[in-house]
C-alpha cells in the first residue's frame, strides 16, 4: 500500500511538472520565412477611397506566457524600403521625404514595453511599446487579440502560436510630411503574427 501511494504521488509530482513546463513563458521568433506572418496599412486617400499596402520584408520575436500574460514581450524590426503598396511609381513616393525617408530611416521598430489584459478575456489585450518610424519614436498600443495556439504540422516537437493586433497612428506625431487632406490624417496598422517556439 506504501508502495502504491509512493507510486501515485511520483506520478502527480511528473504530471505537475509537465504541466508546469507547458504553461511556462516561452519565447518565439514570427514566421516570415514560411509567410505566416504579415504588416499590412491602410489610409483614407483624399477622402475618396482606401489605400491599403504591406511592407514586405521584416522580423521580429516574442514571449509569451498563457499564465501571465502581462509578462509577455515582443521586438519587430521592419524595412520601411520594403513598402509595398502595388503600385511603382507610388511606392517610390512613400520612400521618399515626403513619407517613409528611407534613404534616413531605412528600419522602423517596435519594442514593447507593457501589456494589459483585458479581465473579461484573457485571448484580447493591449501591447503598449515603442514605434520609432522615420526618425521619431513614441508609444503606441496595440489592440490585439490571440488566434491560437498549438503543435506545429511540419515539426513534430514544434509549437506555435498566433496573433492579430492593430493600432491607429497620427502621420504628423511620426514626422510626415505629405498632407493628403483631413480625411487622411491617420494610418491604421495590421499585424498578423505566427510565432514557431524557440
Amino acid at each position: 500500500m506504501l508502495s502504491l501511494k509512493k507510486s501515485l504521488i511520483a506520478s502527480a509530482i511528473i504530471a505537475a511538472s509537465s504541466f508546469s513546463l507547458n504553461t511556462s513563458a516561452a519565447d518565439y521568433v514570427i514566421d516570415t520565412k514560411g509567410a505566416h506572418a504579415s504588416i499590412n496599412f491602410a489610409v483614407i486617400h483624399l477622402g475618396y477611397s482606401v489605400l491599403t499596402g504591406r511592407f514586405d520584408k521584416f522580423e521580429g520575436e516574442f514571449s509569451y506566457d498563457p499564465a501571465n500574460i502581462e509578462a509577455s514581450k515582443v521586438s519587430v524590426t521592419i524595412d520601411t524600403s520594403s513598402v509595398n503598396s502595388n503600385h511603382a511609381e507610388r511606392d517610390k513616393h512613400l520612400r521618399s521625404g515626403d513619407f517613409l525617408t528611407v534613404d534616413k530611416f531605412p528600419k522602423a521598430t517596435f519594442v514593447s514595453t507593457k501589456v494589459i489584459i483585458d479581465k473579461a478575456n484573457k485571448d484580447e489585450f493591449d501591447i503598449v511599446g515603442d514605434l520609432t518610424l522615420n526618425g521619431v519614436t513614441k508609444s503606441v498600443t496595440l489592440d490585439v487579440k490571440k488566434v491560437g495556439e498549438g503543435k506545429d504540422p511540419w515539426n513534430p516537437n514544434g509549437y506555435r502560436a498566433g496573433f492579430s493586433g492593430e493600432t491607429e497612428i497620427n502621420m504628423r506625431d511620426f514626422n510626415i510630411k505629405m498632407d493628403l487632406g483631413p480625411a487622411s490624417q491617420t494610418v491604421k496598422l495590421e499585424l498578423e503574427v505566427e510565432g514557431i517556439r524557440k
